[in-house]
């Protein structure tokens, strides 16, 4: 599906959809209880159905209901499964290990991007600790054996994602385990967003293993930055929303949108990107369309649903504006945004982003692919409309 939006600034209230990340962990820590959860999450997506599935495959029991997910944990776990993660990259990152801490012969199923972007080192460490892997087809991976109880090594540079997948996967071991972090550790909040979960079901973080995750019964999906952030930014420029449903005190990265969205309109920022790269691209079109900004850190971004450096770029350009990159520097360029065809490549943050800048651009914005919205906000452009957006809809 493309979209073609008229600019016009957005206007009303917004309860900000439950954050993706938290249910992910919420999900998986509640498989494994040793009693049902609620979970309240009235707004899903595709990414949180997918863990919801791959869990169900691996023996638990999700039913999704229009407030959210009731779960009732793994019963008997089978000796093997299918996981169809389809495009999730946290799904698959979560649930590989998982999967070896459990034994189970499991076969995963990717979609779009997914099977290109790395899975090193914790691929290696696995097979260290016990596992087989294998890639049976271009977009399938294979676990084989079982984790064993032990001394694990991490590098906390390519992805915080290993680090939670690991996390996870020491707490269903029989005995307790260390996880040594070595390198930078990028993306940090997103470790400690692993860690609330697992304290929330009576789990130690810091010696994970040898504990039952314990129910607290019923639990509530905090409301989610990284989605936040465009309607943020669409007040910075210009529009008249009042959002709600922000938990200022939240462990989500992301929450620093709230102090970087003011400073881009102050003067041209140095802002690194390597604990936020899932705002960059809408503090791009920010940045372009005020003072610019130089984005820092950028090497992950490439390895997202999209080049992000690429689709950024991309953007920003078709947009009207200019932007470019070397190795590890994105720099935007405070030219302003005139309209255009912007080309989502599939790419959630793309297509939000792009349609947050059609209510400042002086021209139509039409959004190739529009539809991937579903992977994180699947009502997203229904929100826009109502916030005063007008936008028509071009079936392929």
């Amino acid at each position: 599906m493309d979209i073609t939006l008229q600019p016009r600034h957005l206007r009303g209230d917004i309860t900000v959809i439950p954050s993706k990340s938290q249910a992910h962990r919420l999900l998986i820590c509640a498989a494994f209880a040793d009693a049902p959860t609620i979970l309240e999450c009235p707004e899903t997506n595709r990414d949180m159905d997918a863990t919801a599935g791959c869990l169900n495959a691996l023996g638990a029991d999700i039913v999704k209901n229009e407030t959210g997910y009731t779960v009732n944990p793994v019963g008997r776990i089978p000796p093997k499964a299918e996981l169809n993660v389809h495009d999730s990259g946290s799904t698959l990152r979560f649930l590989l290990p998982i999967a070896g801490a459990l034994g189970v012969d499991t076969t995963f199923r990717m979609e779009g991007r997914l099977p290109q972007r790395p899975l090193s080192p914790m691929w290696e460490e696995m097979e260290r600790m016990g596992c087989s892997l294998s890639r049976p087809t271009a977009d399938t991976i294979r676990c084989t054996g079982k984790l064993r109880p032990g001394n694990y090594f991490i590098d906390g540079s390519v992805s915080s994602q290993y680090i939670t997948g690991l996390l996870l996967a020491l707490s269903l071991l029989d005995a307790p385990s260390e996880l040594e972090i070595t390198g930078k550790i990028e993306s940090r909040p997103y470790i400690q967003l692993t860690n609330d979960a697992l304290s929330l079901f009576g789990a130690d973080p810091e010696h994970p293993g040898a504990v039952r995750f314990h129910s607290p019964g019923n639990l509530t999906v905090e409301g989610d930055w990284s989605n936040g952030a465009f309607f943020l930014a669409a007040n910075e420029l210009g529009s008249d929303l009042n959002i709600q449903g922000l938990k200022s005190d939240s462990s989500q990265g992301d929450r620093a949108a709230a102090e970087l969205l003011p400073r881009l309109l102050q003067d041209t920022q140095m802002v690194d990107a390597g604990d936020i790269p899932d705002l960059v691209p809408i503090l791009s079109v920010v940045a372009a369309c005020k003072n610019g900004a130089e984005f820092t850190n950028i090497r992950r971004l490439r390895l997202k649903e999209s080049d992000r450096v690429a689709s950024v770029i991309a953007m920003i350009t078709a947009l009207g504006g200019r932007a470019e990159a070397d190795e590890n520097t994105l720099h935007v360029f405070g030219t302003g945004l005139t309209g255009g065809t912007v080309d989502s490549v599939n790419d959630h943050r793309i297509a939000m982003s792009a349609a947050i800048a059609a209510t400042v651009c002086k021209e139509p914005v039409t959004i190739l692919g529009a539809d991937c919205v579903k992977k994180s906000y699947p009502k997203f452009f229904e929100e826009y409309r109502r916030l005063g957006g007008n936008y028509e809809q071009h079936l392929r």
